[in-house]
């Protein structure tokens, strides 16, 4: 069996082990005995309760012929779906053959990474060491990285692949995510006999609603209501209604401000309605951004270019494990795998994309054997 087809199989195998945030265990143990089979040093750690996850985090170090080791990080976890996942490969491309995911966020990052192992199992020692970490729970707040003990990373800086774009793009700013949820209490009463005596939630919750300020607020920063339910019958004036928005910045002080109008737009029209209001902010996932000249983007330009792609460093509105990662203090660039779609029943990605991200990865560790790459 050739390396690409080895490479492509695993793909497809990953792909149609369940593994819905939370339920991480069987794609988890897939990996493992794989990495195992090659004689790879690989741990599972203990973040699985506190990330409340199905499995911990996996992390898989082939020593290489110099003392630098360099470290690449995908997430296991997929969103959830229903019913069971079938690939397949059609012009290419391969997309989900029924009507849920296909699972290429993030196992197409899987995928390369275990081949990374493998290739070097296989070989001479990489000319550096490599630290693969495989983490769970990252579609629902980034959970399993931040319980990682990044303290016990040997690396000095690593790469995350888990940006839904065309290969070659750079991540070097992401935002900070607020999450705001408001749950509305009002006073229940029949609807057609004494509509008066109640204080309705849902009305409540609507001119919350009514009054933010919500979609593209600037450049670097958005704000969305994605859930509003509530009530118990079309005859009874709502007592309990809830709403789960929330706001993203490149630029903290505006996500904070942003958030604060969703709050404020809920404690006014909560008032307004005559009813209560509880509201519970949670910090998804902090912002950051990395300058040009930062190690691990000046190796990922390098290495882009070395295999024939031009880089562009960007910025993005989403979060991924780096958010986490670099809210504890260790540097990590987050790069485009060339996935499209993720999330959706239309989610593909090209074969040859997993192929070239597996050769980015290469020229980044032939590249950060040499003392000025590595930083």
């Amino acid at each position: 069996m050739s390396h690409d087809q080895r490479l492509h199989d695993r793909f497809v195998r990953l792909c149609e082990i369940p593994s819905p945030t939370g339920d991480e265990r069987a794609v988890a143990d897939d990996v493992l005995a794989e990495l195992r089979g090659l004689g790879v040093d690989v741990i599972e750690d203990g973040a699985a309760a506190a990330a409340r996850a199905g499995a911990g985090n996996l992390i898989a170090r082939v020593p290489g012929a110099g003392e630098r080791w360099v470290s690449f990080f995908a997430h296991l976890d997929t969103v959830p779906h229903h019913g069971p996942v079938r690939a397949e490969l059609v012009d290419g491309v391969f997309r989900s053959a029924g009507d849920t995911i296909l699972g290429a966020d993030n196992k197409a990052a899987v995928t390369v990474l275990v081949e990374l192992a493998a290739r070097a199992a296989e070989g001479a020692p990489p000319p550096v060491g490599l630290e693969l970490v495989l983490t769970v729970a990252e579609e629902d707040g980034l959970r399993g990285a931040k319980e990682l003990d990044v303290s016990a990373l040997r690396s000095e800086f690593g790469f995350v692949l888990d940006h839904a774009t065309p290969i070659g793009e750079i991540i070097t700013a992401a935002p900070t995510y607020n999450r705001v949820i408001a749950d509305f209490e009002g006073t229940e009463a029949h609807s057609g006999i004494r509509p008066e005596a109640g204080h309705s939630a849902i009305e409540a919750a609507a001119a919350a609603v009514g009054a933010m300020q919500l979609g593209r607020l600037d450049d670097a920063t958005t704000s969305n209501v994605g859930v509003i339910r509530g009530g118990t019958a079309s005859n009874v004036v709502a007592g309990e209604c809830r709403i789960e928005a929330e706001a993203r910045s490149l630029d903290e002080a505006r996500a904070a401000a942003a958030t604060a109008q969703l709050v404020d737009a809920c404690t006014w029209a909560a008032s307004e309605g005559r009813c209560d209001v509880d509201v519970d902010v949670v910090e998804m996932f902090r912002g950051y951004r990395l300058a040009s000249s930062a190690p691990a983007v000046r190796l990922a330009r390098e290495a882009l270019a070395r295999i024939g792609i031009e880089p562009r460093e960007t910025a993005t509105g989403g979060g991924s494990d780096a958010n986490a990662l670099m809210a504890q203090g260790f540097d990590c660039v987050l790069l485009a795998n060339g996935t499209e779609a993720n999330h959706t029943p239309s989610e593909s990605v090209g074969s040859a994309r997993i192929t070239e991200m597996l050769a980015v990865c290469e020229a980044i560790v032939e590249l950060a054997a040499r003392s000025e790459g590595g930083g």
